[in-house]
């Protein structure tokens, strides 16, 4: 099995972009990086991908159009095994819409929901 990946984007609109956020070493980062991948990474466990779904890596925050509003930029990985059920990124972004209460819920935080974009 190959190893792929994918680009997941998206934006909360209740944490306050702040420049520590910028900085992979500062302990909000580092939090920040670790509730973000709890939560991608169950939606995506439970997603159609979720048997050949191997983890997402949160490569950056951004300041987001709003005041309060920040970027997430993640790399999502799962194993490709040449199986028919091929990644589809239309189908997984339809999943999340759905998980995510049409992007508008991950977890406790609220999503901008014209933000979700999911290529592969």
């Amino acid at each position: 099995a190959v190893t792929e990946h994918f680009t997941l984007n998206f934006t909360i609109t209740n944490l306050m972009f702040t420049t520590d956020l910028q900085t992979p070493n500062s302990r909000k980062f580092r939090s920040s990086e670790k509730i973000m991948k709890h939560y991608t990474d169950s939606l995506l466990q439970k997603s159609s991908i979720g048997p050949h779904f191997t983890g997402c890596r949160v490569t950056g925050f951004r300041s987001g159009r709003h005041r309060d509003d920040t970027n997430v930029d993640a790399v999502c990985s799962y194993k490709d095994s040449a199986s028919p059920a091929r990644f589809d990124r239309e189908n997984l972004y339809q999943e999340l819409s759905t998980m995510t209460n049409n992007v508008t819920k991950l977890g406790h935080y609220s999503l901008d929901r014209s933000s979700l974009y999911v290529d592969g």
